[in-house]
């Protein structure tokens, strides 16, 4: 089950330009020198190439992760963010780095990062705002442009959770977790360290939502409050008396609210909590009534009862784009765009005939285009909508580009692939150049041999086309026959496609020395709203019957793969249909991978925490619908089970509770299958932590190797 607010196409997000995923044909990074083009007449005799070692997971989890670019307002800087391992002392550590891009260069990490330093924005004065811990909290600071000189901007009792800078940087609004019925910070701190201090532990709740992701319900919400950049003045509580959180819990971001472009007021997306909370997905924009703090909104799409959300002005201040879905209570829909006269208050609808799910949003500078990304076929791509007919150019190729900045030319983004993690690449806007590389912050992946990856298509169910990717083990040898890690996303309204990850990596399983199967059955993102749709209240049929077309597709069309020796793993979704083909297609695996996973749908619909899931993929409520939880619900076919299965679980997750692996471990045991139940009290739905995904991989790849490979 996918966190409603990071749609997975982000997660586990191909091949049909293999140089520009290998990085193989991009053009020479800046100061490195490029040999003259008879360089080949003159060189001395090449000594003979050593086969480079084969990428594993070892490499995988202490390897360097980049995002976040942001380019100054002259469009000469970029500053990313690098997150660094350190596996020995089990924790990552995150630095701001700066580019010249008059002057591709080498990276400079910026010296404000050894105080602690994330999330940096270019205002319109020219400095870069950040935040950082170094004061005993998380507050926003100030620097000069080339990171010197940082001022402590905000100066407040809680911690700052996110924050936006008003178009002239006089103002900033922050996020912070308080206490609603608190009248000020001041109680918010009292209220906190009286818990704290108090020798009783139970905890009271009078509606629901008491869990959420991987924690238990607090009592405080995410509230934005308005401050004075030159530090005159008290802080505002813009958001006082409203019932709800913004940014949304746990994963929003800045994304969700912002200033108005005269900086008089903010407009914030939120979904009002009350009793509904945990079924609805009515998050609305609203307009604060000024900076005032005196609990009146606008609600500026109450006719909408879907998903309003990402609001962004256009550079003249007269128009608000912001993405929407259609239907009520479900996640998964289509993001579309939408405009608003903030004058007139008409809405219109760009682009409505493209069919895809706008992931992001930002104004051209001259306000006649938005760019977006999008997940497109095994893809996700920047795409440029033109404001006034709604034409949709892709403007990137092949790969998975996670965020992007604007220059005075063209792009700035962060893209990885399935053979690399993320780096910057530079793009004019709409030029057919290839995308030029800046960065290369894992250089040590340089000597490490990769699977080549391929993606392949076949008649799915009801005769549709679907995608899937096969990635040859590192090492190939050809006619030599290889096992096979037959790997299921989850979501299930997610992707495996050209995306890098550091939790499923397919990579990892071709250094290994597997072969790998990856498909996008029906409920893959990507592929149009109702290739998505079609998994809805048919999570066994429909996907399943993908699975083994597609199985018996690629065996016989790649014959490298051998099918007598082959596992399937999955997570979330993907472990539910790990219990799924365990009863409904027992014998065709050597054995089975399920990292936390579904086990008994109906019980699912009373333990989980976002009602609004189990309700819309099941058709209703347990007592309005039961047949919908119980037709496709692995508990009921337990008799057939008898293929050897690892379970993994993650305590803190309130997603799939803990109860559902347990069952699932009962129940091989009970029957005397072979099995092995390893559970991380302190992970949530995903292993987050690095001694932690070090023991995940040594506990998968040790059950493959057993099953798949033969004893010497």
């Amino acid at each position: 089950m996918r966190p409603a607010t990071r749609r997975l196409t982000r997660l586990l997000t191909g091949l049909s330009a293999a140089a520009l995923i290998a990085g193989a044909a991009l053009p020479a990074l800046a100061g490195t020198p490029v040999p003259p083009a008879d360089a080949a007449a003159t060189a001395a005799p090449a000594a003979p190439v050593q086969a480079a070692e084969p990428f594993s997971y070892r490499d995988m989890i202490p390897a360097n992760r980049l995002g976040d670019p942001q380019v100054s307002l002259d469009g000469r800087w970029v500053v990313y963010s690098v997150t660094a391992t350190d596996v020995e002392a089990n924790r990552r550590q995150g630095s701001l780095y700066i580019m010249d891009l008059q002057d591709p260069g080498e990276g400079r990490r910026l010296a404000i990062s050894e105080g602690g330093a994330n999330t940096a924005r270019w205002g319109s004065d020219g400095k870069l705002y950040f935040l950082s811990g170094r004061s005993g909290s998380s507050q926003v600071w100030r620097a000069d442009a080339d990171g010197t000189d940082p001022v402590q901007v905000t100066d407040l009792p809680v911690d700052v959770n996110a924050y936006r800078l008003s178009r002239d940087a006089g103002k900033v609004a922050v996020s912070l977790a308080v206490f609603p019925s608190c009248a000020d910070l001041a109680c918010t701190v009292d209220r906190a360290r009286a818990e704290a201090d108090s020798k009783s532990t139970g905890q009271v709740y009078d509606r629901m939502f008491v869990r959420h992701w991987d924690t238990w319900n607090d009592g405080t919400q995410n509230h934005l409050f308005v401050v004075n950049t030159d530090g005159s003045g008290e802080p505002v509580w813009v958001t006082k008396g409203f019932d709800g959180d913004t940014p949304s819990k746990p994963f929003g971001d800045e994304g969700e609210f912002t200033f108005t472009p005269e900086g008089d007021a903010v407009v914030f997306s939120a979904r009002l909590a009350g009793q509904s909370e945990p079924w609805s997905t009515n998050f609305d924009l609203y307009r604060t009534n000024g900076l005032t703090g005196d609990g009146t909104f606008e609600n500026l799409t109450d006719d909408n009862d879907a998903w309003d959300t990402g609001p962004v002005f256009s550079p003249d201040g007269r128009t608000l784009a912001y993405r929407a879905m259609a239907r009520p209570g479900f996640e998964a829909d289509k993001y579309a765009v939408f405009l608003r006269d903030m004058d007139t208050g008409q809405v219109r609808q760009i682009a409505a005939n493209w069919d895809r799910s706008a992931d992001s949003l930002q104004w051209s500078r001259d306000g006649n285009t938005v760019y977006v990304t999008a997940g497109d076929v095994g893809q996700t791509r920047i795409f440029s909508i033109d404001t006034r007919n709604g034409v949709v150019t892709p403007v990137t190729g092949p790969g998975h580009v996670s965020a992007f900045a604007q220059t005075p030319t063209g792009f700035v983004f962060a893209q990885d692939s399935l053979t690399r993690p993320s780096e910057l690449f530079v793009k004019t806007f709409l030029g057919r150049e290839m995308p030029r590389r800046i960065t290369d912050v894992n250089p040590q992946l340089d000597d490490r041999a990769f699977g080549e990856p391929e993606q392949f298509s076949f008649e799915g169910w009801n005769g549709e086309t679907v995608h899937g990717y096969v990635i040859k083990p590192a090492g190939y040898v050809e006619g030599q026959k290889y096992p096979v890690a037959f790997l299921i996303h989850g979501g299930p309204q997610g992707s495996f496609g050209n995306s890098w990850s550091y939790r499923w990596n397919p990579e990892t399983y071709a250094g290994a020395g597997y072969a790998v199967v990856m498909i996008d059955f029906h409920g893959s993102t990507g592929y149009g709203q109702a290739f998505t749709d079609a998994i809805s209240q048919h999570w066994g049929d429909r996907p399943l019957e993908d699975l083994q077309k597609g199985w018996a597709h690629v065996q016989q069309a790649y014959p490298f793969l051998d099918g007598d020796r082959a596992c399937a793993l999955g997570a979330s979704y993907g472990g539910y249909m790990i219990n799924w083909i365990a009863g409904n297609w027992p014998g065709e695996f050597k054995c089975l991978v399920n990292h936390d996973g579904v086990f008994d749908t109906f019980g699912m619909g009373y333990s989980t925490e976002e009602l609004w899931f189990t309700e819309w993929e099941y058709g209703g409520t347990p007592w309005d619908n039961p047949r919908g939880y119980q037709e496709f619900n692995p508990a009921n076919h337990v008799q057939n089970w008898r293929d050897p299965m690892l379970v993994i679980q993650g305590d803190l997750d309130f997603r799939i509770p803990t109860a559902q692996a347990l069952s699932t471990f009962t129940a091989l045991q009970r029957r005397g299958i072979e099995s092995r139940l390893v559970v991380f009290p302190n992970e949530n739905h995903w292993v987050l932590k690095p001694a932690n995904s070090l023991q995940w991989h040594t506990e998968v790849f040790g059950w493959l190797d057993k099953h798949l490979k033969p004893v010497d």
